[in-house]
């Protein structure tokens, strides 16, 4: 069994997003529902954990809330400034689909200082791993702008924490979030420290960004992957792409840290992505990348909560993240599967082996590959 370090605070849930419909404000047409990012689908992962008992079992650490000077780590002043100025005026957007409520810029620190809390729990052998379940999410947001429902970069911020403040040299990012990391990317994109791997759905948000030849420049070229999938890819597509893509790089890079930037939007019935990935799917990931930590780092792995936005599934799919983190099994079982009796979500299509096999080519024409 694992020491499974989780990381939380209630502040998370209370980040205002409005009652909009999907990301929109309500008004003209648009009736009052339910923002995409709501609370919901983090609380009700936290309340499974706690109904299964599995929550009683993991090594709860409170977070710290991220100095300014760690958010300077990537963010610039005047952003940083922006933020807290909207916070305070209790509305508004931090850039392009980046809703602020009050008191938001509090809680957003928050968010970045459980990544954080992650992170120096981990390397400092606190716990043997941890997951991170923090709001709001972060891997959208660039140096100046908010986006796609992200204010900081946490998982970014957390990665120079790392380097900057407990010495490590090299870090892994695996971003499994339906839609491409691109704050992330932007920041390491130079960067030969940071190994950014980036598996989502092609053609999706950001627009423009996350094609499978952007792989860095100068120093960092070949040390930033991505792998753009078509829309349809379930549990056998993306173990396929672990397996020949990013475990070879991986080890290649030998990180002495992984992070997961962990969205679970790319399952089959999220509402913002069109993958057909599995709880179990998800289980299958997380195995995988804990032996790719083991052989490479001596186990050292964090999982930072990112997107997900099916309340009903989101809690299923990281409780199984979790169980498998934590080397700890409950009678919890996947009570949406059967719907999907004879949809191929685990069955690898040609096509699917086709983009992958290719984008295999790219890296492996790399020098280090």
């Amino acid at each position: 069994m694992k020491k499974t370090a989780f990381i939380c605070d209630e502040s998370y849930f209370w980040h205002d997003t409005g009652n909009g419909a999907l990301f929109s404000l309500p008004g003209g047409y648009v009736q009052s529902d339910g923002h995409a990012e709501s609370p919901e689908t983090k609380r009700r992962f936290k309340n499974l954990l706690e109904r299964s008992g599995l929550y009683e079992k993991l090594h709860k650490i409170k977070p710290y809330a991220a100095t300014e000077d760690q958010l300077e780590y990537f963010h610039t002043k005047d952003y940083i400034q922006k933020v807290k100025e909207l916070s305070r005026i209790g509305h508004g957007d931090a850039g392009e689909l980046a809703l602020v409520g009050k008191g938001s810029y509090d809680i957003a620190q928050l968010s970045v200082g459980g990544a954080i809390t992650a992170v120096e729990a981990v390397v400092k052998g606190e716990c043997d791993n941890a997951y991170a379940l923090t709001r709001p999410p972060g891997h959208h947001a660039e140096a100046n702008l908010g986006m796609g429902f992200c204010l900081f970069n946490n998982v970014v911020i957390a990665a120079h924490y790392a380097l900057k403040e407990l010495g490590l040299e090299r870090v892994m990012i695996l971003d499994w979030d339906v839609h491409h990391g691109n704050g992330t990317e932007s920041a390491f994109y130079h960067d030969p420290n940071v190994l950014f791997i980036s598996i989502h759905q092609e053609g999706l948000f950001p627009a423009g960004r996350g094609e499978s030849n952007h792989i860095g420049e100068e120093n960092g070229k070949g040390t930033t992957v991505n792998i753009p999938l078509p829309a349809g890819t379930g549990d056998a597509g993306y173990m396929y792409a672990l397996e020949k893509i990013v475990k070879p790089i991986a080890d290649d890079f030998n990180p002495q840290l992984i992070i997961i930037s962990a969205g679970q939007d790319a399952s089959i019935f999220d509402p913002l992505g069109r993958m057909m990935v599995s709880a179990e799917g998800y289980r299958k990931m997380t195995k995988f990348m804990m032996q790719l930590a083991e052989s490479n780092c001596g186990g050292k792995l964090v999982a930072v909560h990112e997107g997900g936005y099916s309340t009903a599934y989101v809690p299923f799919c990281s409780h199984a993240i979790v169980e498998e983190l934590s080397g700890i099994t409950t009678d919890v079982e996947d009570p949406f599967i059967q719907a999907f009796n004879g949809v191929p979500y685990d069955q690898l299509s040609d096509h699917q082996k086709e983009r992958i096999d290719a984008i295999k080519s790219i890296h492996i024409k790399q020098e280090n590959y």
